[in-house]
């Protein structure tokens, strides 16, 4: 097996903060669904990436030979926080005291969080061009 290198380790980075800003997307995206796909009235719920470092056990990670290494997203889960009430007796999901049960999709935190994960992303793509800066240095010494 390969050493993982500066390289493996970015693109590592990369990929997940890729999957958490499409998780957060997702979310916004949502952030008025009151219905599933089978058209039952249940809010959509929060999602959140959950990272980890290490050896994965799913092909979230960075694969390198049988197995995946460096930071991955471990799993995606649900916001446990409550869901909120809204007073709007014309909504067709509004129960028989006029609220509607929304999402708890709050657009200002994940404007904040795709604004976090956007600058993790850029921080990786520098990582990869000052290690591709030092390998070119180190070749022309050599050389």
């Amino acid at each position: 097996m390969t050493a993982i290198g500066p390289m493996d380790i970015a693109a590592a980075g990369l990929k997940a903060q890729r999957t958490r800003m499409t998780i957060i997307a997702n979310n916004i995206a949502n952030q008025h669904t009151t219905r599933n796909s089978f058209g039952e009235v249940m809010p959509y719920r929060r999602q959140k990436a959950v990272f980890s470092n290490g050896e994965a056990t799913s092909k979230l990670g960075f694969r390198r030979g049988d197995h995946f290494w460096g930071v991955h997203v471990a799993k995606v889960k649900g916001d446990p926080s409550d869901l909120p009430k809204v007073f709007d007796p014309s909504h067709p999901d509004a129960d028989e005291n006029g609220y509607v049960t929304m999402p708890n999709v709050n657009i200002e935190v994940e404007m904040m969080d795709m604004l976090s994960a956007s600058r993790a992303y850029q921080a990786n793509i520098a990582a990869i061009e000052v290690t591709k800066e030092m390998y070119g240095s180190a070749a022309r010494i050599i050389a």
